[in-house]
């Protein structure tokens, strides 16, 4: 499913224009990225949880020559989904 896909289905579903669903997602995602690119966990009740996790340098080796390298701390996305959302997927009734 793409951004437009998204727009279409917000569309029909609501009654707003193209124009309007396109611009409501656009905000929704602005403000979800501005929230993890400040670090801060994201949660979306009966989705899940967006954490910004930090890794450490670490040493790593480059497969083609075997030499040693060092990876650079970075900072990663990790998602973890509500009980909700795998039952949902498991066809698990909520009760």
């Amino acid at each position: 499913m793409t951004k437009a896909d998204i727009v279409e289905r917000l569309a029909k579903r609501n009654g707003f224009t193209k124009a309007e669903s396109m611009d409501l997602v656009e905000t929704v995602l602005d403000i979800m990225k501005t929230t993890l690119t400040n670090g801060e966990i994201l949660k979306v009740s009966g989705f899940g949880s967006f954490i910004v996790k930090e890794k450490d340098d670490r040493r790593g080796r480059n497969p083609q020559t075997g030499e040693e390298i060092t990876i650079n701390a970075r900072r990663v996305l990790a998602f973890k989904p509500s009980m909700v959302l795998k039952n949902a997927m498991n066809g698990i009734p909520t009760t």
